[in-house]
């Protein structure tokens, strides 16, 4: 690669963590039980909701399962090269590597997004119209939602890694975050970049604020339906709860990373911002949306029966007891 090619195209440096000077080691050690914790927890929903035939019949746990796997792509994405740059010295990434790795990432963040979304929508049908449920989440219906929520998020990637590669970066190479993210990149670009921020502010916004705006109508009904059902009230306004805290952590940081002017952008607040929607959040949903959930109980309990009694084989006893600890269902 010549020097003009290289100062269009350069190779980016990562800083990451590096203004935290010695805290390395404790970062590293709490990222990859992180990351660790995210991958158990996200790959048992998947194991138990893709074996049991009672679950994988059912449209919220199709959901579930497909947000479970977006959930280990998208910290998939960012932790390996993370943790490796914790611990060495060169911290360094290709130009066609950190593209690659934009690409993926928001392909997946976006696809959660409209994820999020579409399981609020069917907990509305299933809860306010029941009797035309079965028939509104079809599997034809909910394969051809989740189909969509996959292909226009990487659409919306591709457009972005698109624009992203005709900018130049005039020999700027020190990229002030943990990843390849597409708002420090833009920040860093010394060429024209108006029509990537405007199409990240407009067609963006719309991407990203719709679902939210389906999930707070859809929690708004479902919570004024069940007001007026007391043995169901307290139960839905902790589950409803807990969904909402999850979903306004997720969307809350990344509105405020995102959608704001590229000059006020700050390294270590939004540095912190991004580890909430990217690694805490996906951590939290397999835990959040399954806590104390007979239905997953009930599969796990099922899916480690040897098949020959009612009682567990010794060799699946301790995935039994793991299983159900680490998702707090005991």
């Amino acid at each position: 690669m010549d020097s003009t090619n290289s100062s269009i195209h350069p190779d980016f440096l990562l800083l990451g963590f590096s203004s935290h000077p010695g805290q390395e080691h404790l970062l590293f050690s709490l990222f990859l039980c992180m990351y660790l914790l995210n991958l158990l927890g996200n790959l048992l929903i998947l194991l138990l909701t893709r074996s049991d035939p009672h679950l994988r019949g059912s449209p919220m746990y199709f959901f579930l399962s497909h947000l479970s796997l977006v959930d280990v792509c998208l910290t998939s994405t960012i932790m390996p090269k993370m943790l490796a740059n914790l611990r060495a010295r060169h911290q360094g990434i290709p130009y066609t590597g950190c593209l690659v790795q934009m690409y993926l990432f928001v392909a997946f963040a976006i696809t959660e997004n409209f994820l999020l979304g579409v399981m609020a929508l069917d907990r509305y049908l299933a809860i306010c119209q029941p009797l035309h449920y079965a028939v509104l989440m079809s599997p034809l219906r909910r394969q051809a939602l989740v189909g969509f929520s996959w292909l226009l998020a990487h659409l919306h990637s591709l457009l972005h890694t698109l624009l992203m590669s005709r900018l130049s970066f005039c020999g700027r190479t020190r990229l002030p975050h943990f990843f390849c993210d597409f708002q420090p990149l833009l920040a860093l670009a010394c060429s024209q970049k108006r029509l990537s921020e405007l199409l990240s502010f407009l067609e963006g916004g719309v991407l990203v604020i719709g679902p939210f705006l389906l999930i707070v109508l859809s929690y708004a009904r479902i919570l004024w339906a069940v007001l007026w059902v007391p043995e169901r009230r307290s139960k839905a306004f902790q589950t409803c709860g807990a969904h909402l805290a999850v979903v306004g952590l997720f969307y809350g940081t990344a509105i405020s990373v995102y959608f704001r002017p590229l000059a006020s952008y700050s390294g270590d607040r939004d540095k912190l911002a991004t580890i909430m929607y990217t690694i805490v959040t996906p951590t939290l949903n397999p835990f959040i949306y399954s806590l104390r959930n007979q239905d997953i109980k009930t599969g796990n309990r099922t899916y480690v029966f040897n098949g020959k009694g009612n009682e567990p084989s010794g060799q699946w006893e301790f995935f039994h007891q793991l299983s159900m600890s680490t998702l707090g269902l005991r």
